[in-house]
């Protein structure tokens, strides 16, 4: 009995020597970067194991998860069942967070401007191309708003955050779907490009009469006001972590195919309708058994620990019960050397 008593914990104490060793690689969407950059920093503090992640964009996250170069993928759309089982990717929720519009308007007010979904599409279409347009006006009475030509400003690399901004403006307007669509690059029919959501937003801080899309906490880093928009139930609503859980108040996400599931327009008076969901992309298969539970480690303290943070970077951080069917299906799909990967 002493002489197994003394293996596990020999084990024990081995398995937290080699932890300690590993790095972790990820890369993919920045919608969820501010967050990452705070739980790499953290775990490293609490655990002595090293996470690096990569803001390259969602596009770019996707194929490098598909090539294998890195541990885990990010990404702001999600990938559906059919092509997860083709490239043998697992799929599952991290956070779920609000895409906002930002503008440059002087003498605007933050969260003073108005719009809705027909008239932010017609804006992007380049069909409203002032300010003090009426279509503008009629949403807008008793503000202000300086007769000044309107500068779109958009994604310039494939991004997860386009393909929400989008996968909305889609729903809203049936000329949008006509003639654009929803992707992660579209062939936009005016405007600027920025990299990544920093570049957008340092876009639409340079030039007056500026407007582009970014997650909400760059736009907070930024001090760029972010708009007011009409909901599915026609309430205007601002941007905040209280409209963002709205969103998602009614997600189901147990009868979701490889967690698939979009969260723009929703209803609820209280919701944001260009509300994301950011997910983790890794292999089903693991090459080595010792980093696969490294990473479900960190995922999971992501989960628990790394809910605060979350949220007070107004992001929504899973329920726990949705978090813990997540780590259920861990148990279930994921495998090293033919053998389940148990944490």
């Amino acid at each position: 009995m002493k002489k197994v008593l003394t293996a596990g914990i020999m084990t024990a104490v081995a398995w937290s020597a080699a932890s300690q060793t590993i790095t972790l690689n990820g890369a993919g969407a920045s919608f969820p970067a501010p967050v990452y950059r705070v739980w790499t920093y953290n775990y490293k503090q609490a655990t002595g194991v090293k996470v690096n992640y990569q803001s390259v964009g969602s596009g770019a996250g996707i194929s490098q998860i598909k090539a294998g170069t890195i541990d885990f993928g990010a990404s702001d759309k999600p990938l559906e069942k059919k092509e997860l089982d083709q490239a043998g990717l697992m799929q599952f929720p991290m956070l779920m967070g609000g895409v906002v519009v930002v503008a440059n308007l002087p003498g605007v007010q933050a969260d003073e401007l108005k719009l809705d979904g027909p008239t932010l599409a017609g804006i992007f279409l380049g069909k409203i191309k002032k300010w003090d347009d009426p279509a503008i006006l009629r949403l807008n009475i008793g503000v202000q708003i300086p007769s000044i030509p309107i500068t779109v400003v958009h994604r310039s690399d494939g991004s997860g955050t386009t393909w929400i901004f989008t996968n909305y403006l889609n729903k809203v307007s049936p000329e949008w779907k006509r003639r654009v669509g929803n992707g992660k690059a579209v062939k936009w029919p005016v405007g600027i490009g920025g990299q990544k959501n920093p570049g957008v937003g340092n876009n639409v801080k340079r030039i007056k009469g500026a407007v582009g899309y970014i997650e909400y906490t760059y736009a907070v880093e930024a001090q760029l006001p972010a708009l007011q928009l009409k909901n599915k139930a026609g309430k205007f609503v601002r941007p905040a972590l209280k409209s963002f859980q709205a969103a998602g108040a009614n997600a189901d996400w147990k009868n979701a195919p490889g967690y698939y599931l979009v969260l723009t327009d929703q209803p609820g008076s209280d919701s944001w309708p260009i509300t994301g969901v950011t997910y983790i992309l890794i292999y089903r298969q693991q090459p080595d058994m010792v980093k696969a539970k490294a990473l479900l480690d960190y995922f999971g303290w992501c989960y628990k620990q790394g809910a605060a943070a979350a949220a007070k970077l107004q992001y929504v951080p899973l329920p726990g019960k949705v978090a813990a069917m997540v780590e259920n299906s861990w148990a279930e799909q994921l495998t090293a050397g033919g053998e389940a990967v148990k944490r």
